[in-house]
């Protein structure tokens, strides 16, 4: 039992790192679009990185926030951004948004279903645990165009994104009252959350929208 604990703790944190480093990618390119300078392209990165999990953090108040308890993730970032801006140029930026959207499918997974495991343990009502786990993940990309001057993709794309993240959400909390192990809970929130925005992409599902008569 102790090694399934441990190695679920491992996937979660591996899984943590590779999301945060995709989103960092996000907001670095999102930047570039914009012509930001150095210290922009930072502040985007952080934004989309930690925008998310902050706020999360901010409305559970939870101190110290999850960046200050893991200081590793800021020299990530850091280092990610600086190799971007150094080796990037324009021709790689559409390949590698198309290449991103598998990682950050996976991040949207797990920040989901991290966020709703932490306002589950926090004792959050049902549906705040759930909203806490489409924030995480969705925050930080709003800031991130909102400082860029763009229309947040998550509202302006139309394929599900933070509907993949409330739905995976619901998922998380229902293995949890069965009593799953923690890893498998985590594990199948990602897989599904993950794997419905993968299918959203693939089959290019798009939500309705809001037409007003004139």
């Amino acid at each position: 039992m102790d090694t399934i604990n441990t190695w679920g703790m491992w996937l979660r944190h591996l899984l943590e790192v590779a999301a945060t480093m995709a989103f960092t990618l996000s907001g670095v390119m999102v930047a570039a679009r914009s012509r930001l300078d150095a210290v922009g392209v930072y502040a985007v990165a952080f934004l989309a990185a930690f925008g998310g999990g902050t706020l999360r953090d901010l409305l559970l108040d939870q101190r110290p926030f999850f960046w200050v308890r893991h200081v590793e993730y800021l020299w990530g970032v850091l280092a990610l951004a600086t190799a971007a801006m150094l080796f990037m140029r324009q021709r790689h930026f559409e390949p590698t948004e198309r290449i991103m959207q598998l990682p950050d499918a996976l991040g949207l997974g797990l920040f989901a279903a991290v966020g709703v495991d932490v306002a589950s343990s926090a004792g959050m009502p049902a549906l705040v645990a759930v909203l806490m786990g489409v924030v995480t993940p969705v925050f930080g990309g709003v800031l991130r165009d909102i400082v860029c001057n763009e229309i947040p993709t998550a509202f302006r794309d139309h394929r599900p994104y933070a509907l993949c993240a409330f739905i995976g959400g619901w998922v998380y909390l229902g293995l949890a009252g069965l009593s799953t192990p923690e890893w498998l809970a985590l594990s199948a929130t990602v897989t599904i959350t993950a794997g419905l925005r993968i299918l959203a992409l693939w089959r290019d599902w798009q939500l309705p929208l809001w037409r007003v008569e004139h």
